[in-house]
């Protein structure tokens, strides 16, 4: 089967995805215990298999990492176990049929109007999608969970030890909503009102970042906000939202 999409960049780190696995084994780690056949597929792992590596630790399911660039398939072969292996595929997904679906600082190089035919692909059998982007040492996350029946969720993460301002992650959101961060669009909205929020927080910076943040996320939600996670997910850095609450307007 012939290989879809483009060679990236392949730069990566370790622990630069721990944000977002720990989130999968948080949230999606129900799903993959019931699913008969719990394999997940790390797209466009990079030119180390590090992330890969990582996310079959931190889950314990098999994981296949599929990269489109023969040189980085056969660099990871000395890394294969029977529970990981590597494989030269794209968004077809090398033929495979996957519980769960991780493609992180992939998309980030496409034209936006090649994400909904890249979705479509990748969750063409079923599979649950995180696709997001982050950022060289992991410290700014974003990913959105995607159905076969479209995206479901929006999730932000930082290390709030360096975060400036909640703000600062409009430079690693999706590709689906890092050109909408403007007036007017829902994105620009939510990230406006977690700054309002993270402003008005700052006396509690005298007992940490994570006060602050869990502060600002509250002050979200009360101004209406569909926040979804909890707090024990807050202050790791997190808030997640409903897909339509931030979908592009035009």
């Amino acid at each position: 089967m012939r290989p879809v999409g483009a060679i990236t960049r392949g730069t990566t780190n370790p622990n630069r995805l721990r944000r977002v696995d720990n989130w999968i084994a948080a949230t999606l780690g129900g799903v993959l215990r019931r699913a008969p056949d719990p394999l997940v597929v790390d797209l466009g792992y990079g030119a180390s298999p590090i992330t890969a590596i990582e996310l079959r630790a931190r889950l314990g399911v098999p994981v296949v990492g599929l990269e489109i660039d023969p040189e980085r398939v056969a660099a990871a072969q000395p890394y294969a176990t029977p529970d990981l292996q590597f494989r030269l595929g794209g968004f077809e997904l090398a033929g495979l049929r996957p519980t769960l679906v991780r493609a992180f600082n992939v998309l980030r190089q496409y034209d936006e109007a090649d994400v909904p035919a890249a979705w479509a692909a990748m969750t063409a059998t079923g599979a649950l999608l995180v696709e997001g982007t982050c950022d060289e040492l992991g410290r700014l996350a974003a990913w959105v969970l995607v159905s076969p029946a479209g995206p479901r969720t929006l999730t932000l993460a930082s290390r709030l030890a360096n975060l400036d301002n909640p703000g600062t992650l409009a430079e690693r959101l999706p590709k689906c909503l890092i050109h909408h961060n403007v007036p007017g669009e829902r994105i620009h909205a939510l990230l406006s009102a977690l700054d309002a929020g993270w402003r008005a927080a700052a006396p509690l910076s005298v007992f940490g970042p994570r006060q602050r943040w869990r502060r600002a996320v509250e002050s979200a939600r009360e101004a209406g906000w569909p926040v979804l996670d909890r707090p024990s997910r807050w202050r790791l850095g997190e808030i997640t939202v409903p897909y339509p609450a931030v979908a592009p307007v035009s």
